[in-house]
């Protein structure tokens, strides 16, 4: 069964259901409240801005995405898969990410890509057909399955602040890996991407609580 979290509704309803699919997670539940939605806009725009901010900080990647949307309005593949390099390299991308972008461009033209079909396939085989493309790692596919495209089951093993709220809220002696965070997230199933964003919200009341968190 494929879950969407398109509303808060929606998000509401999947936490509410994980609670009482793993009692584990009620106390983590009190703790935080529940979670508030969080939606990044879909298709190729959605994709571009997650790879655009790879391993740079919020304000980096708001600004370099800022100066590149406004560069090319309304934003589509085939304008980035003609836009000449040095041009995307003056507004802040990196050449692998310049690659990234026209890899993805053309798959999205010659139509052997399709981002919003990944919606409603399993959450796995979305995430390995965007790992499959150049530049696309684990982290950045779980983000747009989730996040742009409201996948109920995705699940950001790789994200540190899950891994750390994950140790701290099921009492692990160590931070899980992100091998180990998929068996332990089996018991979530087919609500991950709902388990993420309860996870990350104890993260945020952990930090609160602790101060910043040693990575």
């Amino acid at each position: 069964m494929l879950i969407h979290l398109n509303t808060q509704a929606d998000l509401e309803d999947a936490v509410q259901a994980l609670v009482e699919q793993d009692p584990r997670l009620k106390p983590v539940l009190e703790q935080t409240g529940m979670p508030a939605l969080r939606q990044r806009e879909p298709g190729f725009a959605g994709l571009a801005a997650i790879v655009c901010g790879q391993q740079l900080s919020t304000a980096s990647a708001a600004a370099i995405w800022a100066r590149i949307s406004a560069a090319f309005d309304p934003f589509h593949h085939d304008a980035i898969r003609k836009a000449r390099a040095d041009r995307l390299g003056r507004l802040g991308l990196s050449a692998a990410k310049i690659k990234t972008l026209k890899h993805i461009a053309r798959e999205l033209a010659e139509e052997r890509l399709n981002l919003d079909v990944l919606a409603n396939e399993d959450a796995d085989a979305a995430h390995n057909t965007l790992t499959s493309l150049p530049g696309i790692g684990a982290w950045t596919a779980d983000v747009y399955l989730l996040f742009c495209l409201g996948h109920g089951d995705a699940w950001p093993a790789g994200d540190l602040a899950v891994q750390e709220a994950v140790k701290i809220g099921l009492g692990l002696k160590t931070r899980p890996t992100a091998k180990q965070m998929t068996p332990l997230a089996e018991p979530w199933r087919p609500l991950r991407g709902a388990a993420a964003h309860l996870w990350w919200s104890y993260y945020r009341v952990l930090k609160k609580r602790e101060g910043v968190i040693s990575k």
